[in-house]
């Protein structure tokens, strides 16, 4: 708020004063409010019409509570047009918030609630050194819930199940692809007991987890780091079915913008899109609050490429409710918020030149970075790129996207450098990831989706060598709500100045 946004009679100096200190707060504060004037989603992801999407930390456990997995072994084994900065309302119209409609969230919520901080992002050789440290003062599990053990046990049991077939499959069709290579045994003590391995074995899995999933068995994985699997949770999906969503038409129209050009979500009548809808619909009847909201689509069709629909909804509820993801897309986007001012300052602090090139440029982080962060990377980069960063995500937490940001900034600094305004957003929405560019992949591929390859291995180990301290993002977190809690004290003092001036006007 400024001097100029409320009445001021020429005699309340009090106001003056109180409205430059806004000024002020409001320098350092930004965005403000529901991310202020700059475009978020609405700009970074519908300025293309998706006509040519590009398909394609560090602690690393923390996403779960080991710290007693030994002594649990047995129990657990956007609108097709660019929206205009001015279209704040018609964003606030495609959420559709219902506050009044009743809370969807059954036993899961209580399910191992894991709750990130800050404090759990570091990266590189000290990471690993730390893991089991990181893995031992977490508590997300609730010791006298005995229903959530038994929930998670049962989950971990069917995918293990899922993946005693899988292998029988494979061996029995002998075929001769990458799955050969697959470590079936080390992958499979994974599967088997998650937990106790990860405690047991965290360097070991981490490094696992940097060399990527196995494609075959990434939809397992990630719901075992997840702690995602629920019966009860599918049961509830599939009765959310049934019901009718007001944000129906909102899905619909943006079902044939979400991967365009990946064969699973190009036919309209096809399961792709059909999944896609249903899914949106039934988390948006979940979670009323959050109800529907661009970006969504695409964080919800990575997860169906790697497993069935009811699957991918209890990990969605489990993304938005305890990796802190629902923030993002809440009315006034919280998180995201939150999350910027954090990049924000890892900018400056990090790479302090290319931070300077930004502010006279005119580049804000929102301009970008908002569509890194609200799809998790998965609009306009390339998919095989976008699984690696979600391996990474679900096994360390969200706190890795700011290595994954921080790390590409890093690798192009020297090229943006060199580039205008213009050019800098253009090249950050479209050819960030050309210095790790190998070639063009064979016509079946580009059909596939997917028009480059890269060199994936060398762009998570770039991320892995960074090291962002685990008190930078808290402090930085503190710096923002204090600043936060000065503005609203500042807004209300502004309030009882204005209503005391109106009062003794009435009088005169």
């Amino acid at each position: 708020m400024s001097s100029g946004d409320a009445e001021r009679p020429p005699s309340t100096v009090a106001i003056a004063a109180s409205a430059t200190s806004a000024a002020a707060l409001d320098s350092l504060l930004s965005p403000k409010g529901p991310l202020l004037t700059t475009p978020l989603l609405r700009d970074s992801v519908a300025d293309s019409d998706y006509n040519d999407v590009a398909l394609e930390d560090d602690p690393r456990f923390s996403t779960v509570a080991l710290s007693e997995a030994s002594d649990r072994a047995s129990i657990i084994s956007l609108k097709s047009e660019p929206l205009e900065v001015d279209e704040l309302s018609d964003q606030r119209e495609r959420r559709t918030t219902i506050s009044s409609a009743p809370s969807r969230r059954v036993s899961f919520q209580r399910h191992f609630s894991h709750k990130k901080s800050a404090s759990s992002v570091t990266a590189g050789d000290a990471a690993r050194a730390n893991i089991l440290a990181r893995l031992g003062p977490q508590k997300a599990l609730d010791e006298n819930d005995l229903d959530a053990l038994r929930v998670a046990g049962a989950g971990q049991h069917r995918l293990h199940e899922e993946f005693v077939r899988l292998h029988k499959e494979r061996r029995a069709k002998a075929a001769k692809s990458e799955e050969d290579a697959i470590d079936w045994d080390f992958w499979g003590a994974v599967i088997s007991n998650y937990q106790g391995y990860a405690a047991q074995n965290p360097e070991k899995l981490a490094k696992a987890i940097e060399r990527g999933i196995p494609h075959t068995l990434r939809g397992m994985m990630w719901q075992l780091m997840a702690v995602s699997k629920d019966i009860e949770l599918e049961n509830t999906y599939l009765t959310l079915l049934k019901e009718t969503s007001p944000h129906e038409k909102s899905i619909i129209r943006d079902l044939g913008r979400t991967f365009p050009h990946h064969e699973f979500f190009t036919d309209g009548q096809g399961i792709g899109q059909e999944n896609l809808f249903n899914v949106l619909k039934a988390y948006s009847l979940y979670d009323p609050q959050v109800g529907y909201c661009q970006g969504l689509p695409f964080v919800v069709a990575v997860l169906l490429l790697n497993m069935p629909d009811e699957q991918a909804f209890c990990l969605l509820v489990r993304l938005m409710h305890s990796y802190d993801l629902r923030g993002h897309f809440l009315p006034e986007m919280p998180k995201l918020q939150l999350r910027l001012i954090q990049f924000d300052r890892l900018v400056e602090e990090m790479l302090p030149v290319l931070h300077v090139h930004f502010l006279r440029q005119g580049v804000k982080s929102s301009m970008f970075c908002s569509q890194w962060f609200l799809t998790l990377f998965s609009y306009r980069f390339p998919l095989e790129i976008v699984f690696r960063i979600y391996d990474t995500c679900l096994a360390s937490g969200i706190e890795a996207i700011f290595t994954f940001s921080i790390g590409l900034l890093q690798k192009n600094e020297d090229i943006l450098l060199s580039m205008k305004f213009d050019e800098i957003l253009v090249f950050l929405k479209q050819r960030v990831f050309d210095r790790y560019k190998i070639g063009p992949l064979s016509d079946g591929d580009e059909q596939s989706g997917c028009r480059s390859q890269y060199k994936i291995d060398e762009f998570v180990q770039d991320v892995v060598s960074l090291k962002i301290a685990p008190f930078m993002l808290d402090a930085y977190a503190n710096e923002y709500h204090d600043l936060v809690r000065r503005r609203e004290a500042h807004a209300i003092e502004m309030d009882n100045l204005r209503n005391t001036n109106r009062a003794l006007t009435a009088k005169v």
